[in-house]
């Protein structure tokens, strides 16, 4: 499976280390950008051409986008066909686990793109996030199928 990654200047230091994370565990990967820091630098230079790739192979390709919330990140990614982009921004965020909320938007919902609020989310909590993402498979449960399918047909 190859994965697409992008950030903005708020992510730019954890995305090398989920890329060396990425290569470690055998998966190919095709850095999007930014490739230098840049504090005026917008986020959907890099996140839409992450998309894009995801979009046209929404089976055999997933993304990583990272920015600072993670939020604007994955409104962008949603915005194309076939995307189902998650926002995950640390542990500690939320009453439940954060980790057990992206186990089950793999489970549930096939998101294909994941998204990391870089100012929340440790280096080490990010790699650790993406580990369980990759990790987690689709259930292919007929109600989770039937919503996906509602969800792809929402456009027309």
């Amino acid at each position: 499976m190859k994965i697409y990654i992008g950030t903005d200047h708020a992510g730019l230091a954890q995305k090398e280390k989920i890329i060396d994370f990425l290569k470690e565990a055998g998966f190919e990967v095709e850095d999007k950008g930014a490739f230098e820091y840049d504090e005026n630098d917008d986020y959907p230079d890099f996140v839409i051409p992450v998309a894009r790739e995801v979009s046209r192979n929404p089976q055999g390709a997933r993304g990583i986008i990272l920015g600072g919330s993670g939020q604007g990140e994955a409104i962008t990614a949603n915005r194309l066909s076939h995307v189902r982009a998650a926002v995950y921004y640390g542990q500690r965020s939320s009453l439940t686990s954060n980790v057990n909320n992206l186990e089950l938007t793999r489970e549930h919902n096939d998101s294909n793109i994941l998204a990391i609020g870089s100012r929340f989310v440790s280096d080490d909590e990010a790699v650790q996030a993406v580990r369980t993402w990759l990790d987690t498979p689709f259930s292919s449960g007929e109600r989770h199928k039937r919503r996906i399918n509602k969800i792809e047909h929402a456009h027309e």
